[in-house]
């Protein structure tokens, strides 16, 4: 009960300004109105020692959380082991829910290390270091500065930029995704891209993971893709029916058909009733 008058408490709180609830912090505000790239990097050259950059842009519509309230009451503890865990929970249920997400940055020797995103109404702990807050952004920057990570050498940081991308309700936080799942060097990036994007779903969406079921060289990205389309709501069994049906590569329609029963779907069973009347297997 105390936990639920807390986080409430927070939350309303949080939504009245676009700065997040950070606690155990030294917060200091800065303007990107100049352009985000420069403030970023001037923050990043001169993280001599660990610190946090954040900053809030909007995010997608639907009913969002993202925060670490499955291991302390109320708070988001940044630093230390516990600090990597997130819990996320999504629903395509058009609910009132957080209407910014926080994009959080660590870096260290003048360089990112990791990349962090939280819903606005997540309190933070920042465990003692120097927290920038960026005002002023423009989601359209935010897009391009994600994007440039996406290469980065560290998994998590690559990870985070990818989800954060996700998340962003920018039009061009998507075709970004878009043009990762299908181009990035990565098998990983491109992996993750695809789970993602069938979170969004759409058309044009479905037809950028059915195109890596087909043409990724990656056997594991292509089954990372069958399960992109398990995600989609109505028109991902059809299409999974289609690859359990016709793909060339005999591990991706094992993944399609295992799918497929996971769904509990009556086209999926008609499906099996078809391949067990016809002897195939």
């Amino acid at each position: 009960m105390l936990r639920s008058l807390c986080c409430l408490t927070l939350l309303a709180l949080s939504r009245l300004a676009a700065q997040p609830r950070v606690t155990n912090a030294s917060l200091q505000t800065r303007s990107a109105a100049a352009g985000l790239e420069k403030e970023f990097r001037a923050l990043v050259d001169g993280a001599a020692t660990p610190a946090w950059i954040g900053y809030a842009v909007p995010i997608v519509a639907g009913e969002h959380r993202m925060c670490c309230w499955s291991h302390e009451p109320c708070t988001c503890t940044l630093e230390g082991s516990r600090g990597d865990s997130q819990t996320f929970s999504t629903s395509p249920v058009k609910l009132e829910g957080p209407r910014n997400m926080l994009v959080l940055f660590r870096a260290e020797q003048k360089k990112v290390g990791k990349i962090r995103t939280f819903t606005e109404d997540c309190p933070l702990d920042a465990g003692g270091l120097p927290f920038y807050w960026l005002s002023d952004v423009r989601p359209a920057e935010s897009v391009k500065l994600l994007a440039s990570f996406l290469t980065a050498a560290e998994n998590r940081t690559r990870d985070g930029a990818v989800t954060a991308l996700a998340f962003h309700a920018a039009p061009e936080a998507l075709e970004t995704l878009i043009g990762a799942a299908r181009n990035d060097l990565s098998s990983r990036v491109r992996g993750q891209a695809l789970f993602w994007l069938a979170q969004r779903a759409g058309q044009k969406v479905a037809s950028t993971i059915t195109e890596a079921i087909e043409q990724d060289p990656d056997t594991e990205v292509k089954k990372r893709a069958v399960f992109a389309l398990s995600q989609i709501k109505e028109d991902g069994v059809p299409l999974l029916i289609q690859v359990a049906r016709a793909n060339r590569n005999p591990a991706v329609r094992k993944q399609a058909i295992f799918w497929l029963g996971q769904s509990h779907d009556s086209r999926a069973l008609s499906f099996f009733e078809e391949i067990l009347s016809s002897g195939k297997r």
